[in-house]
């Protein structure tokens, strides 16, 4: 079920107090969920914690996430503030596609992370990126520097690197301005009745379920845009291999546009189906060929990411299922 509630009160204070009386029409909601909906900048995880820490309280009392509100009460405190993540060189794995004093363009394995985070202090892509080259960590933010856009953990592929603070500045440039061209690969469950097609829908966080994102109404999410193509069919094993083309860079777009069509990425455990999820290693999903202007050349440069052996395997044992051979992707 949905809420929406009018604020009643200024819930967050840039210091990040929050504070919230309660409207009758907010009775009997969930502590947490009452949260979630005022303070959607904060992921519901965080949200808890504060809960669970006593560090926002109902009437100045500490109470469960599962509470439910009554008219009237206060709820007020801070919200929990992770200590400071510390940037280390370490040696993590990723495969260099082409680099000059520039950029660096590379392609990610899967299971990895893109940058640290609550939850993942250490062993991200950045980690690896200090370690081949620390001049990195003067470049664009220090938690992510020389990161102009990501990669889910479980999506392979392709990715650009700034190395200099002149390149980063006009690589976020290039993408906001959608210059560069971003081409991947997926396996999804079903067989699309049309071979291809364009997706136009905003997408937006989720208002429960912190951690997705769904598509939304324009006044709730952000334009979001994908072209797909059906590039072989599964029938013995209900999938298809489709090719999509993204205009814009959300978070999630690819997974929330593919199942928004019923036809969600498969092995995504997020957005996809219980149904056959075992047999798929990860979400299958991966940033197949990037074309893009070099920041400082101008030069037109397009890459190309081979498919990482996981996800090779599974196309060639969908292939030989089907056509009793195994055919090499153009």
């Amino acid at each position: 079920m949905n809420y929406s509630y009018p604020a009643t009160v200024s819930p967050l204070s840039p210091s990040g107090t929050v504070t919230l009386l309660v409207s009758a029409e907010q009775a009997g909601i969930r502590l947490d969920h009452f949260l979630v909906q005022f303070i959607p900048d904060s992921s519901r995880s965080n949200l808890v914690q504060s809960i669970r820490l006593g560090l926002i309280q109902v009437d100045g009392k500490k109470k469960k996430s599962s509470y439910r509100l009554k008219a009237g009460e206060l709820v007020s405190g801070t919200l929990f503030q992770a200590p400071p993540l510390e940037l280390v060189a370490q040696e993590v794995p990723f495969d260099i596609l082409f680099e000059d004093d520039s950029i660096l363009i590379l392609s990610k394995p899967p299971g990895i992370v893109v940058h640290p985070a609550n939850g993942n202090p250490d062993g991200t892509l950045v980690n690896g990126l200090l370690y081949h080259c620390q001049a990195l960590a003067e470049v664009g933010d220090h938690i992510r520097p020389g990161i102009v856009h990501r990669l889910d953990k479980d999506t392979s592929g392709i990715m650009v690197v700034a190395k200099t603070s002149q390149s980063h500045r006009l690589l976020v440039d290039a993408f906001k301005a959608r210059t560069v061209d971003k081409e991947y690969l997926t396996i999804v469950f079903g067989i699309p009745e049309q071979r291809k097609g364009r997706i136009v829908k905003p997408i937006g966080r989720h208002p429960v379920h912190r951690q997705k994102m769904t598509v939304c109404d324009e006044k709730k999410g952000r334009y979001a845009a994908s072209n797909w193509q059906v590039l072989e069919e599964y029938t013995e094993e209900g999938c298809s291999l489709v090719k999509v083309c993204i205009e814009t860079g959300r978070t999630h777009q690819i997974r929330v546009h593919m199942a928004s069509l019923g036809h969600p990425v498969a092995g995504d455990s997020l957005y996809g189906r219980a149904r056959n999820t075992r047999k798929f290693p990860r979400q299958m999903l991966h940033a197949y060929r990037l074309s893009l202007y070099h920041p400082i050349t101008g030069e037109k440069l397009t890459f190309t990411a081979p498919l990482w052996a996981d996800f090779q395997e599974i196309v060639d044992q969908l292939r030989m299922l089907q056509y009793n051979e195994v055919l090499p992707l153009s």
